[in-house]
């Protein structure tokens, strides 16, 4: 089948420029210059009409109208943004807050403390030594000697003396003969509370020695000694001795 129309070979293919504008030749294209944080509104509209028609989105649509012209609409918003907000902010020069405050109504963190007016206990750790512990009431005990602090009262405790492996046996653990705590056996009241100190290493507590101590309606808290003797001295400052009591092993015992 021949063609209808035969166009010479020599002239040029027009542009989707020239097409546009020969095709809608009353469309003027407006554009509005970008500008910071500015959204920029790019929209192909008939001139011969005074409503402009927006929307958010992009959109292209054909509207007929009496007079058989079409109306397009292409829409774009664009939104920059500076790159100085994302920069990291400047160190400050100085740390310096300025004068101290002259209000009144500022906190006084030295009156919340409840225990600051309250004598310390006679018998609250002041030193753990490696052969021993300074007391608060002057007394020193020395020679590689634990302390026993029971009522108000401070005795020379060398529970492991003559005992084969120490204190600690087979297990790794921390264990002496029932004697060793007969002073609790005999005081009455008895304490609420016995805190083991067990040297400068933690250990856990024999069963047979934790039972013994349950058995007389104690309970039992065990620490490294130098947790134990500050445990000793809050309680005992906020209890009382007679709530409290503390069994000691010096720091070079056990190692």
């Amino acid at each position: 089948m021949h063609p209808l129309r035969k166009y010479p070979s020599s002239l040029p293919r027009p542009t989707i420029k020239e097409l546009y504008r020969s095709l809608f030749p009353s469309q003027q294209p407006i554009c509005h210059r970008a500008t910071r944080k500015t959204p920029v509104t790019v929209a192909f509209y008939n001139t011969s009409t005074t409503t402009r028609r927006t929307r958010p989105q992009q959109l292209l649509s054909r509207k007929n109208s009496n007079n058989n012209s079409s109306q397009f609409l292409f829409s774009r918003s664009i939104t920059t943004t500076s790159a100085r907000h994302n920069a990291a902010s400047p160190k400050p020069k100085s740390h310096d807050r300025g004068p101290p405050s002259e209000e009144t109504t500022q906190t006084d963190f030295k009156a919340l403390d409840v225990l600051g007016a309250t004598p310390a206990p006679s018998t609250s750790i002041d030193a753990c030594l490696w052969d021993g512990f300074h007391l608060n009431s002057g007394v020193k005990i020395v020679g590689g000697k634990g302390a026993l602090l029971v009522a108000g009262e401070a005795f020379a405790w060398v529970p492991w003396k003559g005992k084969k492996g120490g204190f600690v046996n087979e297990k790794g653990q921390f264990e002496v003969d029932d004697e060793a705590w007969g002073v609790l056996a005999l005081m009455w009241p008895k304490p609420d509370l016995l805190i083991i100190g067990v040297g400068k290493q933690m250990r856990p507590l024999s069963p047979k020695t934790k039972q013994y101590i349950n058995s007389l309606g104690i309970r039992i808290e065990i620490q490294d000694t130098r947790n134990a003797a500050a445990q000793f001295n809050l309680l005992a400052t906020e209890r009382g001795v007679s709530s409290v009591a503390a069994a000691l092993i010096p720091l070079g015992e056990g190692r």
